[in-house]
């Protein structure tokens, strides 16, 4: 048996849960949970917001621990080896995309937390080839947070060559825009950190920033007309983003990474005239992750993380749906 936290009901509470996981698959495996990280998408499943949660339902996909058991076809992977876990848990492994290298775009792709056993959980299983080494380089405290988090706003920069060279905005500075802050900076980009909150402005440049906008002072957007070659949106929010298009060199791109509420709107004449690009993505593949967590380890970028013990589960929740966490909050067990 397997102890966990699991909420039975929307919104409800997570509780000390128990379940059979059954036989382990020969190509899986089987992860003792040292750390994992609290994702805003944890607290969207757990309120059953994109109609797909299953009760009872035990969040967790930004997960850290030593290997406790392997399959009998898991070759590369050992007994006692420290790895992590994200959103995907699993993918075909047989489509065009995943034999592209593209495995999170696999229409079979499982969420870790979708209709199964998250990391909220002493131990949490996956497909072998969603389960990443850590680097030793990598702390791993606060390196859960990379694997949603992390890669969710490093993939672009890979996806769309992203050069030392361009200059790249950030919209919103929390858990997702804190990291991408990290990564663009350590990267060699020049970046304007867009925020509502001006008290964030010493934080950003900390982070990594270049230059700090309040993003509610029409002026200072003006002023940044025609200058970006990519703006990154990490905010679940509608905003006026035909201004922020209009920051845009030609050729640029204004990318989401995070889920805003409404349908987007936007003049097509600005995109058509300057060549822009308006475009989304997912978290990223398995090489995508690997690539991520040695540049993570090799330039020193970490998340800012706020640390709650399992048990204290509902609290450390609470204050993420609160907006409180600066900017990343991790579990931790007993084991670890």
């Amino acid at each position: 048996m397997i102890r966990a936290y699991a909420a039975h009901e929307p919104g409800g509470k997570l509780e000390p849960f128990e379940y059979d996981p059954g036989s382990l698959g020969d190509e899986d495996v089987e992860i003792q949970v040292e750390y994992c990280g609290i994702c805003h998408s944890d607290l969207s499943m757990l309120n059953n917001e994109w109609g797909m949660t299953r009760y009872p339902f035990v969040p967790g996909h930004e997960v850290v621990g030593t290997i406790n058991a392997v399959g009998e076809r898991v070759k590369h992977l050992q007994v006692g080896q420290r790895v992590g876990l994200g959103w995907y848990s699993r993918s075909c492994m047989t489509c065009e995309w995943c034999l592209s290298g593209n495995q999170n775009l696999c229409p079979q792709a499982e969420g870790t937390i979708v209709g199964r056993y998250g990391g909220f959980a002493e131990k949490v299983r996956a497909h072998q080839g969603w389960v990443l080494p850590l680097p030793e380089k990598l702390n791993p405290l606060t390196a859960g947070p990379l694997f949603c988090g992390g890669i969710t706003v490093f993939n672009p920069i890979v996806q769309f060559d992203v050069k030392p060279t361009d200059r790249v905005g950030v919209i919103g500075i929390g858990g997702l825009g804190h990291m991408a802050l990290g990564f663009l900076a350590a990267w060699g980009c020049e970046i304007t950190a867009f925020s509502t909150s001006p008290d964030k402005e010493i934080e950003a440049k900390n982070l990594g920033a270049n230059h700090f906008v309040n993003s509610r002072d029409p002026q200072a957007l003006k002023a940044l007309a025609n200058s970006l070659d990519l703006i990154l949106s990490t905010v679940n929010a509608d905003l006026d983003w035909d201004t922020y298009i209009s920051l845009l060199r030609p050729k640029g791109r204004l990318h989401f990474v995070g889920v805003i509420p409404n349908p987007l709107s936007v003049q097509l004449f600005p995109l058509i005239g300057g060549q822009k690009s308006v475009s989304g993505s997912p978290l990223g593949s398995p090489v995508t992750l690997a690539q991520m967590l040695n540049f993570a380890g090799r330039h020193h970028v970490e998340p800012v993380v706020e640390f709650y013990p399992i048990e204290q589960v509902n609290e450390a929740m609470e204050r993420l749906k609160a907006n409180k966490a600066r900017y990343r909050i991790v579990l931790t067990f007993k084991n670890s």
